[in-house]
Parts: C-alpha cells; structure tokens; sequence
C-alpha cells in the first residue's frame, strides 16, 4: 500500500499497510507489524513536514536533520458525505453487525452495500443453511455470529418485505471483527476461532478468510 493507492474507504479488520510504513492513527491499530482499520469510515493519509535539506554556509555543510517520520495514517467514521441511499441487491457484498442469534437464524443490520455506507440500516438474516457451504446439518448459529459482530456477507435474496437473506457461506465471507465476553478486541486464529489476545481464550465463530 502506498499514499497513492490508499482504500477511501476501510472496513473494521481491513488491512491498510505494514507499520514499518505508517504510523498509527486514530480509527486504526496495530497487529502482527500490521496496521488495521478499527472503524468504518474513511482513511485519511498525513504526510509529515517536508525536512528542509542540508544549509550551506561557506565551506561548511551542515549535516541533515534526523529521516523525517512515516506518514500517519487514521480512519474517520464521522464524514457524513460516505452516506448515500442505495440499495442492497442480489449478489452484491454487504458488511452488516449482528444485532440477535436465534437457534436457526442470525438476525443483521446492514451498514455498507459494496464500498458505500448506507443511509440506513436494512435488516438482513443469516439463516443456518446459508452459514457455510460444508456440513450444513452440523451448523449452530451461537458457534457462528455472536450479538455485535461485523460480518462480510453476500446478499442471495431479498428475501421477504421485512429482511434480506445473507450468505457467508464462501470462505472470504464471514466474521471480520469480533469482541470477546471479555470486551476485548480478537483476532483469528483458524477458519473457526478466535482468540483474546488479552486472556488467551478463544470463541468459535464462522470467520472471513483475510482478503
């Protein structure tokens, strides 16, 4: 990633660059000598001051400042501007967080459409059969999504006059950013874990393959 090629938008999770390039900023943190999106919203790239170059004075040359610092990079969740009305259609991949788990059903809002913050939540459900793609009979919605996940999903009906119906059943669609019961911020660590990096524990979930 370079300033050049930067997302305008970042998911929570999103990779934005390795820190040996950037510096932190608000919206983002650091894992693995990686640097990731903590929000949703835009990524904002600072360049530091311009170091002048070495002064000439006379015959002597003074020596350069110190290498100037890494670019800072932050994301904001507050530009209203991201907002358009847009609606979600079949085959089209949404991020949604989990508002309630049902023995057969995870119940969704849907906060972004592609690369496009929606003006207002829609309502989707991820039904146990759409969940994975694999032993679909072996499926619990409560080892899958948990109340306040973020989920990469792909919309495969617009299902009834109340909700959407989701699919996470391909290996890149899943959850992307989960809390542990400890309120702490996880990390994957297999295709159904992840793990507290505070207290070591891990909690089953359905999770994205990274992109």
């Amino acid at each position: 990633m370079s300033t050049a090629t930067a997302p305008s938008l970042a998911i929570p999770g999103q990779l934005l660059g390795p820190a040996s390039k950037f510096r932190p900023g608000p919206g983002t943190h650091i894992h693995d000598a990686n640097l990731y999106s903590s929000l949703l919203g835009l990524v904002h790239v600072t360049q530091p001051a311009k170091a002048p170059g070495p002064a000439k004075r006379l015959t002597k040359i003074t020596p350069a400042p110190a290498p100037a610092e890494l670019p800072t990079v932050s994301v904001s969740a507050s530009d209203q501007k991201l907002k358009r009305e847009v609606l979600p259609e079949v085959g089209n991949t949404v991020l949604c967080r989990v508002m309630r788990i049902m023995p057969r059903q995870a119940v969704v809002a849907i906060l972004v459409c592609g690369d496009t913050v929606l003006d207002a939540e829609w309502q989707g459900l991820i039904r146990v059969q759409d969940v994975r793609a694999t032993e679909k009979d072996r499926v619990k919605i409560y080892e899958s999504f948990r109340p306040g996940d973020i989920v990469r999903a792909e919309v495969i009906s617009l299902g009834d006059q109340a909700n959407y119906y989701l699919s996470t059943a391909r290996n890149e669609l899943g959850v992307i950013l989960a809390t542990s019961e400890a309120g702490n911020t996880m990390y994957p660590v297999t295709w159904k874990e992840y793990r507290d990096p505070a207290t070591g524990l891990t909690e089953m979930r359905k999770v994205a393959k990274p992109y």
